[in-house]
């Protein structure tokens, strides 16, 4: 995988951790391991103007996906089956981050900034690959795949 940090933010962010979980996520999704992956971190007032040019609201949010090419039949949208071979290779897109919402979001939580981003991450390459939460189902099916991805990351994620 080819998955590429690019802290803009001004606040110190594990990139290595990233790319480590980023890796994790799209193996579990049966990517193509040629695919390739751009993680943007950004402050408040970057994610502010990206939110309202294309999305249309107001203020900074956590997380933005911006996907650039469309899987090919075979993969991407769900985890493939032992034994299938991973999806063609693809720029998948850019995921982008704000590390000072997700300050305040993990705070929230309870499980700090840190746990944050790679959920945020997580949700943000499940958006690219195809995922929604816009329906009931979608919302189901997203989040449950969401939680199996973080759980399984939390069992190899490297000790820091």
């Amino acid at each position: 995988m080819s998955i590429e940090v690019n802290n803009e933010s001004g606040v110190e962010v594990d990139e290595g951790l990233l790319v480590a979980l980023a890796g994790h996520v799209l193996e579990k999704m049966g990517i193509n391991p040629l695919a390739e992956l751009s993680i943007l971190v950004v402050d408040e007032g970057a994610m502010s103007e990206l939110h309202e040019r294309w999305m249309g609201e107001p203020g900074p949010t956590d997380v933005l996906a911006f996907p650039m090419d469309e899987l090919r039949p075979g993969g991407g949208a769900g985890a493939r089956q032992e034994g299938d071979a991973p999806a063609d290779p693809a720029l998948l897109g850019d995921v982008v981050l704000c590390p000072q919402v997700a300050a305040k979001q993990g705070a929230e939580a309870g499980h700090g900034t840190e746990a944050e981003l790679e959920l945020l991450c997580t949700h943000g390459i499940l958006h690219l690959l195809g995922y929604d939460h816009a329906e009931p189902e979608e919302h189901k099916e997203m989040f449950g795949l969401q939680g199996e991805l973080l759980e399984s990351w939390r069992e190899v994620r490297p000790q820091r």
